[in-house]
């Protein structure tokens, strides 16, 4: 089992591998030639710039059993097709039983945002909100409580 992180603009990568460490999981974190990341415990995988480009990353270096961190719905979506767990950056774990949920509420805001509410005009939606340090502790009460869980398995 390893750990792998959608690391562009990810704000829980530290707590990640903190864990991940202390449960000696190995641990990738993949982004884009925009983003410059370093790790003296992770392996570091830059893909070129592209639409989806490290999405589809994930999805090849995953394996079944694997942990992805996301906030990407798609990202997860696939993820839980190929047999891997997912968990977003609030702590949320992604299941069967919610994605097609998260990915139809997604598609709705999509919708909305981009006008097509039979109303012909664009709608703005408020983005989530700063991130805080509760924020960092629901994630990692969360990952905590899903290594836990899966601990046998690794």
């Amino acid at each position: 089992m390893k750990i792998i992180v959608d690391a562009d603009a990810c704000p829980v990568v530290e707590i990640v591998e903190r864990l991940a460490k202390e449960n000696k999981i190995p641990v990738i974190l993949l982004c884009d030639t925009s983003h410059i990341m370093n790790s003296t415990y992770s392996k570091v995988i830059t893909v070129a710039k592209g639409t989806d480009a490290v999405d589809f990353k994930i999805i090849t270096v995953g394996m079944k059993g694997d942990l992805v961190v996301t906030q990407d719905y798609g990202v997860a979506a696939m993820a839980l097709g190929k047999g891997m767990l997912a968990i977003h950056q609030s702590g949320m774990e992604y299941t069967q039983n919610n994605i097609d949920r998260l990915l139809f509420e997604r598609h709705m805001a999509k919708a909305v945002r981009l006008g097509h509410t039979g109303k012909g005009r664009k709608t703005h939606i408020k983005g989530p909100s700063k991130r805080t340090n509760e924020d960092d502790f629901e994630f990692e009460k969360s990952l905590k409580a899903l290594l836990d869980r899966i601990k046998d398995t690794f």
